[in-house]
């Protein structure tokens, strides 16, 4: 058994490479993938070679951690049946070629604990199921507030400003500097920062990725307020300590999701509280998977590009 994956050889030398597959054991699957996503932060960080270390970090590997597909095979102790449809965040199934994070394949081998059953009507949306958890991960991870402001339109950002108000929250304010990416908002204001003369904010998530945002950011806030970091920054990140002592505040990170948050994603989706629609804006096959993340890295009005593989085998 074989598949058909994505591989990044270097930075910024990618190819559609043929590739073998271990035998499924009694636990995993085989999940033939229909689409993938491609993310433009820690993938664009691989492509480009500007990832800091990272566990299983090297090349070449198989990149991609937002695949669904459909249960090709399923172990006895598998819990998945043959037909359904899941979303696979990532596979190390590779040999010797990494799996980092490996789902951008037209075929994987997982332990079927890894292959998550949604609802048949998301389609080529499910692949957005991993940025969902990833919000709501960001806002529920012990967090005493929601935010107020948000930085980055991009789709992580539109996520949370959907999110913030199904969970109960006031309409937040989203700052974005890329004027191809203000408009497609449900419900609230999107705005430059340099338009925004508020200095009292709460609560302010960043998935800008901007690592020099900090000073920006500490200066907006209210006494006591807190910045959670949700992006993924590839440099330093550093402050000037007076005027976030003068305000006494908080620091925060979001790291990756986590079971419980893509099920609680699940739910509010099901239940029509969130809404995934509008932000998966290019599609392309998988064939043509070169020009696509160059597409996804440079494009700026490409929100989300996914990648097609139900015509590979």
């Amino acid at each position: 058994m074989n598949t058909l994956a994505v591989v990044l050889e270097e930075p910024e030398r990618l190819v559609l490479s043929r590739l073998p597959l271990p035998a499924a054991g009694e636990e995993d699957v085989v999940v033939d993938i229909e689409w993938s996503g491609i993310s433009t932060g820690t993938e664009r960080l691989l492509w480009s070679g500007r990832m800091p270390p990272f566990p299983g970090l090297g090349y070449p590997l198989v990149p991609g951690y937002e695949s669904v597909g459909r249960v090709r095979e399923a172990g006895s102790r598998s819990g998945a049946q043959v037909g359904d449809r899941v979303f696979v965040p990532g596979a190390r199934c590779y040999g010797e070629i990494r799996g980092l994070f490996g789902g951008a394949s037209s075929r994987v081998v997982v332990p079927g604990a890894k292959a998550h059953r949604f609802d048949e009507a998301l389609g080529e949306k499910g692949v957005l199921l991993a940025l969902a958890a990833t919000a709501y991960h960001a806002l529920d991870a012990g967090a005493s507030r929601l935010p107020d402001l948000i930085v980055g339109h991009g789709v992580l950002g539109r996520l949370l400003a959907r999110m913030t108000i199904a969970l109960g929250g006031e309409p937040p304010t989203v700052w974005e500097s890329n004027p191809e990416r203000t408009e497609g908002a449900e419900g609230y204001p999107v705005i430059a920062a340099g338009e925004d003369a508020k200095r009292n904010y709460k609560a302010i998530c960043d998935v800008s990725g901007d690592s020099a945002i900090l000073d920006t950011l500490i200066s907006r806030l209210a006494p006591g307020g807190e910045i959670n970091l949700a992006g993924f920054y590839c440099d330093p990140l550093a402050f000037s300590f007076p005027p976030a002592f003068m305000r006494e505040a908080r620091l925060r990170i979001s790291a990756e999701w986590k079971e419980h948050d893509l099920t609680a994603v699940r739910s509010l989706i099901e239940r029509g509280e969130i809404s995934l629609s509008g932000l998966i804006t290019h599609c392309a096959p998988a064939t043509d998977a070169g020009n696509a993340y160059r597409t996804a890295f440079t494009d700026p009005g490409c929100l989300k590009m996914i990648l097609d593989w139900r015509s590979c085998s």
